[in-house]
């Protein structure tokens, strides 16, 4: 099936979309956005929903798509390649051979942290050296959600994915418009359009994550509390400080946020 704009569900993920972007304010009049894909569901589906929130929006803003080749066995981004060209985006494809830093390097559990930083720092290089004023990533709902979980039950931290941020090196802003959308979602609009998927031999090779874990314990929850993800969702959203026990974030001597 082609890319249907008016299927339904592309509508309504158009729309949480828009509101996110809006709620964030995440593109501006004359932005160039670089948007990572991946040659997955999420990120397909975004560039491809951009597209049509390009072409409606007032404010007019530019984007190229850029995609990592690490050197996987078997990868083979000519299929998705057609299929981006068909949408009218420009795709770059970056060949870096980090499959072999990361599989020499991690000899015992998981490769997705070193995996991660080394694609971070590729991406974030291109989008300086070409002159993007937003980096797009293809995080959605339950990658926010599970990312609090994991920072709760396994560092200690009451942390998530922001929808907006400036990276850490300072360079770049980094914006994740599916931030409102469920992962059901994308994933089923994706079917319907069939969009070539270009899997991951590198992390899909490895049971057990613990990222895995966190989608078990929502998709488990969710039987018993249906509306968990929008009640974890708008917890992420309505932090309350003084309730909290952060002596850095919150000044118990004088009941006031620390400056």
């Amino acid at each position: 099936m082609s890319v249907d704009f008016e299927h339904p569900l592309a509508i309504k993920i158009r729309k949480d979309i828009v509101r996110a972007v809006a709620d964030y304010d995440m593109i501006e009049a004359g932005d160039r956005l670089m948007v990572c894909v991946s040659g997955g569901k999420d990120s397909s589906v975004l560039l491809a929903l951009l597209t049509e929130i390009g072409r409606r929006a007032e404010r007019k803003f530019e984007l190229e798509a850029v995609i990592l080749d690490q050197k996987q066995p078997g990868f083979d981004a000519g299929e998705f390649q057609a299929w981006v060209e068909k949408l009218g985006v420009k795709l770059t494809i970056l060949e870096r051979d980090t499959y072999s830093i990361v599989t020499e390097k991690i000899k015992e559990g998981t490769f997705c942290s070193l995996c991660s930083r080394l694609r971070r720092a590729i991406l974030y290089d291109h989008a300086v050296d070409n002159g993007f004023t937003k980096v797009v990533l293809g995080h959605h709902r339950d990658d926010l959600i599970e990312t609090a979980l994991l920072n709760l039950f396994y560092t200690g931290k009451m942390a998530s994915m922001p929808p907006k941020l400036r990276s850490d090196d300072g360079r770049n802003i980094l914006v994740r418009p599916l931030a409102y959308v469920q992962e059901a979602d994308v994933a089923q609009l994706a079917k319907e359009w069939n969009v070539p998927i270009l899997p991951c031999n590198l992390c899909g090779s490895q049971e057990g994550l613990k990222r895995k874990r966190m989608k078990k314990l929502m998709r488990d929850l969710e039987n018993e509390i249906p509306h968990i993800g929008s009640s974890v969702m708008t917890a992420l959203a309505n932090v309350k400080p003084s309730q909290l026990l952060d002596r850095e974030l919150w000044d118990f001597s004088s009941f006031g946020l620390r400056e």
